[in-house]
């Protein structure tokens, strides 16, 4: 109870901070709205060609993946933030508090997941408009992955912040592993219609197969492979995530 509560009470900080101070949240929202609007409509003229048959409307191939870049990106840079916590003295005030380690974590991690959720709404209302149709069951367990995707990338981006402690060291890390992730994952299209080569490589990146079942649960697959396979994954990653993120604020706030 110790942890729920201490957890609670580092969630309405955190989510106060961001209500005050939501730019970032907007910034993050408009990535994925500038693809929606600018990229989505080139989709349309090659859906058969991306989609194999298994469907006729290109969003419910675009949107799967714009909603799992969301909860990748919109939670791996969230590490700058605790470096600016860390400089401003607020990570050693809560070293001496009897709060709970794994509460600061989670706390901040919840805030960011909530925020994470209420964004991929969002987006999903704006394509509605555009001719997204999808199961609400499959929608529903989207954001279920999504919320798990948020909270693996907020767990890994704090946990190296805490490591590193500077932007300088955090910012080329970070975006040395975003672009690879981003090209092999098959967000903005389809990995099936590229080369057998790249296919290949792209089956050793776990968020393809993430991409993949989400886009499975837009069609109405919630039972299929793909489907089972991308929540498999994306549990197994979160539970990795948020075992060396528990791990590292243990150390660290020691």
């Amino acid at each position: 109870m110790k942890v729920l509560t201490d957890t609670w009470i580092v969630f309405n900080r955190a989510m106060r901070l961001s209500l005050r101070n939501p730019m970032w949240s907007i910034l993050m929202l408009s990535q994925p709205l500038m693809y929606l609007f600018l990229f989505g409509p080139l989709l349309k003229p090659i859906t058969a060609q991306i989609s194999q048959g298994a469907t006729t409307n290109a969003y419910q191939v675009f949107i799967p993946g714009l909603i799992v870049q969301l909860g990748m990106f919109g939670a791996m840079f969230v590490g700058f933030g605790l470096i600016a916590e860390y400089r401003a003295g607020v990570i050693e005030a809560d070293r001496v508090t009897p709060a709970s380690r794994i509460a600061l974590m989670a706390g901040r991690v919840l805030r960011d997941v909530v925020v994470l959720v209420v964004q991929s709404i969002l987006l999903l209302l704006a394509a509605l408009p555009l001719g997204l149709r999808a199961p609400w069951g499959g929608v529903l367990l989207s954001l279920v992955i999504v919320a798990l995707l948020g909270a693996t990338f907020a767990s890994l981006s704090y946990s190296v912040a805490l490591i590193t402690k500077s932007e300088d060291a955090l910012a080329p890390l970070l975006n040395g592993i975003a672009m690879p992730l981003l090209l092999l994952s098959g967000i903005l299209l389809p990995m099936q219609i590229g080369p057998t080569w790249l296919q290949r490589l792209s089956d050793i990146s776990p968020l393809k197969h993430v991409v993949n079942g989400v886009r499975a649960l837009f069609r109405g697959d919630i039972s299929s492979s793909a489907s089972l396979w991308g929540l498999f994954w994306v549990v197994l990653l979160t539970v990795v995530g948020l075992a060396v993120g528990a791990r590292t604020f243990r150390k660290e706030s020691a």
